[in-house]
């Protein structure tokens, strides 16, 4: 059998799965205990008791039938009543009901009547409804017989009691195991801040608290982050030094170029060295700020997001593209992120956008979860197959974008899918459906 489907019914949390846990044992064992124990044991003390009541009833009835006449019966009646402690009229006053009656949430009235008729089947109606007591109408040689007697006689008293007191005690012992399962879980959830901001390159500070298993968790995250910041600490100090190896070169070769003289069947070869050494020059620079993560550099803070695509829009506005603002919401949309390095990743975006095609949308979006910047060309955009390369560093689709308009090193979307992962988002390449050519999508989490 597929249990599939109940996976959507669960929780999917983990406080939602352990109260589950929690919850589950306890109704089962209600459900049990009231089933197996309640009622077996209350029905069978019923019976016990409602048989022992059985017998005396019998006796009354058999005086009333030996009695020669009514006033015999009436007063063999009078002298039970003041021994048995019941109450007993003959002839029965008023009418005579013709069958049983008992509440429908008097579970056990229906043992008081299966074990009355069992012994006594000449009983013409049994009432169980009248305020604790329990009624009997038998018909005998001087007429109708109407026995009263309290109901605490025939089934056991309280039986609610026993309920009562198995769901305080399993409340209380839930909200015990509720508490005692917080602490446990609260180290859990600071080990997954922890990470989680690790991955969008900040450093919370983080102590191993909790169990033996979770200490250990966090102690291997501590080990792995230090891991990790040694080595960018030393790629960044590595390229420090390679940036000061590779610019003096090339300092020097540009500068020998410049001094070379000016011969005429010389010059068509420096000027293609010097375009050469300029090539080298900006991809070195590239390559440089790529891997040293300038882009994702400085601390997150809080900032309006509209405010700053403005800025960014206007600025390139004045630098001559052709960009403008399309959509974005109305009021502040605060989200927590690095407004140099977000400032660059949009940059790098709409200078894609304008240098392969003739102009540029910007639309801000806002979902449940999600803020998304999407920056939209009329350009001939990217073919689907090759989208996930056109995010990989150094790659320059010549087929798919026109190169004609401008010289690339193939890192603006690079640069600008790790400023989005940087952030815990992401980058997606689509078609616009404004312009036409490529939509290129930021989304960050709010």
């Amino acid at each position: 059998m597929n249990f599939l489907w109940l996976k959507h019914l669960l929780p999917r949390g983990l406080y939602g799965r352990a109260a589950l846990i929690l919850v589950l044992p306890v109704i089962t064992i209600q459900l049990v205990v009231s089933v197996v124990f309640i009622q077996r044991h209350f029905e069978r003390v019923t019976e016990q008791m409602t048989g022992s009541m059985l017998r005396e009833i019998v006796l009354v009835i058999e005086r009333a039938d030996a009695a020669p006449d009514l006033d015999s019966a009436q007063a063999q009646m009078g002298a039970l009543e003041e021994a048995l402690d019941l109450t007993l009229e003959l002839p029965a006053p008023g009418p005579v009901p013709t069958g049983d009656a008992r509440k429908a949430s008097d579970f056990t009235g229906g043992t008081v009547i299966r074990t009355l008729r069992e012994g006594l089947p000449e009983l013409r109606a049994i009432d169980l409804t009248q305020g604790g007591a329990v009624q009997l109408w038998a018909v005998t040689q001087n007429g109708w017989l109407y026995i009263r007697f309290p109901r605490g006689w025939v089934s056991a008293s309280n039986p609610h009691q026993l309920l009562v007191l198995m769901v305080f005690v399993s409340v209380l012992m839930t909200v015990i195991a509720y508490l005692f399962l917080r602490n446990q879980l609260r180290p859990i959830q600071r080990l997954a801040r922890a990470a989680e901001a690790f991955g969008k390159g900040q450093v919370l500070p983080y102590r191993p608290t909790g169990a033996i298993e979770v200490r250990a968790a966090g102690r291997a995250f501590i080990e792995m982050r230090d891991r990790i910041e040694r080595q960018i600490e030393q790629r960044r100090m590595m390229l420090s030094g390679i940036s000061h190896d590779l610019r003096t070169p090339l300092t020097r070769l540009r500068l020998g170029l410049s001094m070379l003289p000016e011969e005429p069947d010389m010059r068509d070869e420096v000027a293609a060295m010097e375009r050469d050494v300029t090539d080298m020059g900006k991809l070195v620079d590239a390559f440089l700020s790529f891997s040293r993560e300038e882009a994702i550099s400085g601390d997150a803070e809080r900032i309006d997001i509209c405010a700053l695509v403005t800025q960014v829009v206007e600025d390139t506005r004045r630098a001559g593209q052709a960009v403008q603002l399309a959509d974005c919401p109305e009021g502040p949309v605060i989200v927590t992120a690095r407004p140099d390095a977000l400032r660059r990743a949009l940059e790098n975006l709409i200078g894609n956008a304008v240098r392969y095609g003739t102009r540029a949308e910007v639309v801000i979006g806002q979902r449940a979860r999600s803020l998304r910047v999407t920056v939209e060309d009329d350009g001939p955009g990217i073919p689907p197959e090759r989208r996930e390369e056109a995010l990989r560093p150094f790659t320059r689709l010549d087929p798919a974008r026109n190169q004609d308009r401008g010289q690339g090193v193939g890192l603006g979307l690079a640069i600008a899918a790790d400023i989005a992962r940087g952030h815990g988002g992401s980058l997606q390449l689509g078609v616009s459906t404004r312009l036409g050519g490529l939509a290129v999508e930021l989304v960050l989490p709010l």
